[in-house]
């Protein structure tokens, strides 16, 4: 889950992500007869390691909603196919195929932001091609899906489109992305100061056009309900917000959030990043 920087990581800028605790479980099995597969993030797992096989997937991180979701399916998969045939791959090897693999199905505009986390766990800067984990935090988190489904590379490439027509306007806004990022790695461990950087890249992304006004709803809800700052989380026009609260007004914060009929997830930093089930 994106913290700060969206958009402007596809342009070389800083973004800093968090791994948060709904998890996506793969199990991956040899196979004669493999499964036919629909998701090109799947397909291409098992094509770029070399092997066939039959894959279920049991996801708790809802789709197309800003949440990385397809980043965790993709590095889950290529893990459980690492486990399954035992291909000794590393953690820096998986992260870096997954990266890969959503570049080349989101047409070249993919970061490498979400893969990484996903793989790592914890809190990650990411600065073009460079990764660098930071200490972990223990914020309180509540997430508001808005039920609104996205298109991340469509809403990548509007964004693009926007920068050609206006270079100058979005070059600068993209500029003040990364100044909000890069005064935030100095506040991870104040939530209230944190939570006013994020108001302001929110704004910041709502004048990049990727809002929506049913994450213009819930941010102002999580806000009113007591919340330090909230913004979207992800790539915008529908999708998650995220809001960083108060432990004693995160009840109070999700339930602002549902009385628009939209879901809560109240959550925190998962340190573990990819890993293999006791039981599996």
């Amino acid at each position: 889950m994106f913290l700060f920087g969206e958009h402007a990581v596809v342009y070389g800028k800083p973004g800093i992500a968090m791994a948060i605790r709904p998890r996506v479980y793969v199990t991956v099995r040899r196979a004669k007869r493999p499964h036919a597969v629909s998701s090109p993030y799947i397909r291409n797992c098992f094509t770029d390691m070399g092997v066939s096989g039959s894959v279920y997937i049991n996801s708790q991180i809802p789709s197309s909603s800003g949440l990385g979701s397809s980043a965790a399916v993709t590095v889950a998969t290529l893990s459980a196919i690492n486990d399954e045939f035992q291909l000794e791959k590393t953690r820096e090897e998986i992260a870096d195929m997954a990266f890969a693999i959503e570049k080349k199905v989101q047409k070249g505009r993919a970061s490498p932001t979400d893969t990484t986390v996903s793989s790592y766990g914890g809190i990650v800067l990411i600065t073009g091609t460079s990764r660098r984990r930071l200490p972990p935090v223990n914020l309180h988190i509540v997430i508001g899906d808005t039920l609104v489904s996205h298109s991340t590379s469509q809403m990548v490439e509007q964004v693009s489109e926007l920068k050609k027509r206006h270079p100058d306007i979005v070059g600068h806004l993209l500029d003040a992305i990364e100044g909000v990022s890069l005064n935030a790695i100095h506040h991870l461990n104040n939530p209230k100061e944190l939570g006013r950087y994020m108001d302001m890249n929110h704004a910041i992304l709502d004048a990049l056009g990727v809002g929506h006004p049913a994450l213009s709803r819930l941010v102002l809800a999580a806000r009113s309900a007591g919340a330090f700052g909230a913004k979207l989380t992800g790539a915008g026009g529908g999708g998650c917000m995220v809001a960083v609260c108060p432990k004693n007004q995160k009840h109070r914060v999700a339930k602002a959030i549902e009385s628009y009929n939209c879901r809560a997830i109240m959550t925190g930093i998962d340190t573990e990043g990819a890993r293999k089930e006791k039981n599996a």
